[in-house]
């Protein structure tokens, strides 16, 4: 059930927040109707199950990934997200690279490849028609090598350490995010920013997971606590 609300009023409440500030942002999270992705309460901000001990991620999650990446979802960027999940970011990254950039979801599931390749086909089959997006099974501590160098890559479910694989396969001056923390401890949301004189391991700077977040040199905004992006599966 869909529930009151709608996409454009959770967006609304999502700037008002000072989550959302960048009008290439705010521009895509209109234009991917939350409701394609989910049918249980898409609009409330709060993680919600989409089967197979997997989460869809809070809306307000998946405002701070696209503002902490907007300047490497550029036109004819190649993006990798790891766990996808339902497909709802990563259709959100297709939309800021553009029908000549290249974006890959992997999966560990194919239930869930299957899922999230349906969701984006009711969202905007051209998405997939023109080979912008696609999804792929795999294991997501390995990355997908076949489509690297990535300049961005964003990982769903929490890592115990920052997965050297998937450093290896960002571009130059590419960017990972991704929350570390084992079992039963806090995560935080890592950002890792590969120099270009660097082949592996690049300069990192945590962002707490829960209360106060930061990203590189700027302090964001204090918000109600929230929930890891999807649930930890032990990828790691």
């Amino acid at each position: 059930m869909h529930g009151s609300g709608s996409q454009r009023r959770l967006v609304e409440q999502l700037q008002k927040r000072g989550i959302l500030k960048s009008e290439r942002v705010i521009f895509t999270m209109l234009a991917t109707d939350r409701a394609l992705y989910t049918d249980r309460s898409p609009y409330t901000d709060a993680p919600q199950p989409i089967g197979h001990k997997a989460t869809i991620s809070a809306p307000h999650m998946h405002a701070y990934t696209l503002e902490l990446l907007a300047d490497k979802l550029t036109d004819g960027a190649s993006i990798l997200d790891v766990g996808s999940g339902s497909g709802f970011l990563t259709a959100c990254f297709a939309r800021m690279v553009g029908s000549t950039g290249r974006v890959v979801g992997v999966e560990h599931l194919w239930r869930l490849v299957q899922r999230s390749t349906e969701n984006v086909r009711r969202d905007d089959p051209n998405l997939l028609s023109n080979g912008c997006l696609r999804f792929v099974l795999g294991d997501g501590v390995l990355g997908w090598a076949e489509g690297a160098p990535y300049d961005a890559i964003h990982v769903g479910a929490a890592a115990c350490k920052v997965p050297p694989k998937l450093v290896e396969q960002l571009s130059h001056g590419g960017r990972l995010l991704v929350p570390i923390g084992c079992p039963g401890r806090a995560q935080w949301l890592t950002q890792v920013d590969k120099k270009p004189d660097e082949p592996i391991g690049g300069s990192s700077r945590r962002s707490k997971w829960r209360g106060e977040w930061k990203s590189v040199g700027e302090e964001l905004k204090r918000v109600q606590e929230g929930c890891p992006s999807k649930s930890p599966r032990g990828w790691w």
